[in-house]
């Protein structure tokens, strides 16, 4: 009755800082009101005087309100094991576990229930799936491919409360200043930078530290770099994604370049329809020779295309170790 003379009185209720539970039935109760005589209505509008005048202090009442109240009181990673812990704030824990290592899903597939591994498994990109999939023994894989068939009806709350179980149990909870680690970052920097740049701070890398150098390398993923990372059938899916000006640019480029950047350069041509490559070839004959600023630019931009693709799960890169990523 309270809610009721409020919301008739225009006033706005912060209501959903309640429980779900707590605003449902609240929702109920009010769609059950009907006509109260003012009697009743004054009673308990002083009852509730009366109980107000009682509080001494209002506490959140709530794990989700005290991690509200405690917001930039407290460590960034104090919150974040905490929001884990009692299952709020956690938007969507699942990206956080597509993106573990192979072993991780490999022991979460090993540990937890079979429906668990299934929705796991659904929730994963399909190159990545795939990849796990033939890790497994082939009765767990079979086992697990099967109780997919089974997740159909289970509620995005359940998936929901299964993601943010799993982020607890499996998922580091420390918060660093950068998502990934210091190779990587240095790689992602001089994939599109110069040559003469990339090369020379390569070198200086080697001198200093041959180890942290040699990282580097591994994780660098340059024009000339794609016959040995590129699936030729995944080729097809990159390049409808890549500006026909570009291409040309890169393709004259990679060409008019290194040894390695014309074998990248034919690579491309030979693993596209031939109509395609025949009509790059003119047009590229047309075009001449381009800047060499143009040129690096242009083969960053396909560089940067392939790895997006590979990152939304469409294509599977090839791991310069040996092994698929």
């Amino acid at each position: 009755m309270i809610v009721q003379m409020l919301l008739a009185d225009g006033r706005r209720l912060p209501l959903d800082r309640l429980p779900d539970n707590v605003q449902l039935k609240l929702t109920r109760e009010l769609a059950q009101l009907r006509l109260v005589d003012k009697g009743t209505v004054d009673a308990v509008a002083s009852e509730f005087i009366e109980a107000l005048d009682s509080v001494g202090m209002a506490a959140p009442g709530s794990a989700e309100a005290a991690l509200r109240a405690l917001e930039g009181h407290i460590s960034e990673e104090a919150m974040a094991r905490l929001r884990i812990e009692v299952g709020v704030g956690v938007a969507d824990p699942w990206p956080a576990i597509v993106e573990q290592s192979k072993d991780t899903l490999l022991k979460i597939m090993d540990s937890e229930a079979t429906e668990v591994a299934a929705v796991v498994l659904s929730k994963l990109p399909t190159a990545r799936a795939a990849d796990l999939l033939a890790a497994l023994p082939g009765a767990d894989a079979r086992r697990i491919a099967l109780a997919v068939s089974r997740t159909q009806r289970i509620s995005p709350t359940t998936v929901h409360s299964i993601g943010v179980a799993l982020v607890k149990d499996y998922v580091s909870t420390r918060v660093g200043a950068f998502a990934a680690a210091p190779a990587p970052r240095v790689g992602a920097i001089l994939n599109v930078a110069s040559t003469d740049t990339r090369e020379d701070l390569l070198a200086g890398l080697t001198e200093e530290d041959p180890k942290f150098a040699e990282e580097v390398r591994r994780a660098i993923f340059t024009f000339e770099d794609i016959p040995h990372r590129v699936q030729p059938a995944d080729l097809p899916k990159v390049l409808r994604l890549i500006d026909n000006s570009d291409l040309i640019t890169a393709l004259i480029a990679g060409s008019a370049g290194s040894e390695a950047g014309a074998a990248a350069a034919e690579f491309m041509l030979d693993n596209m329809s031939k109509r395609m490559a025949e009509s790059l070839r003119e047009e590229m004959a047309e075009r001449g020779k381009v800047k060499k600023s143009e040129g690096e630019a242009a083969m960053a931009s396909v560089v940067t295309a392939i790895r997006d693709t590979a990152e939304r799960g469409e294509i599977t890169l090839i791991d310069p170790d040996g092994e698929e990523e």
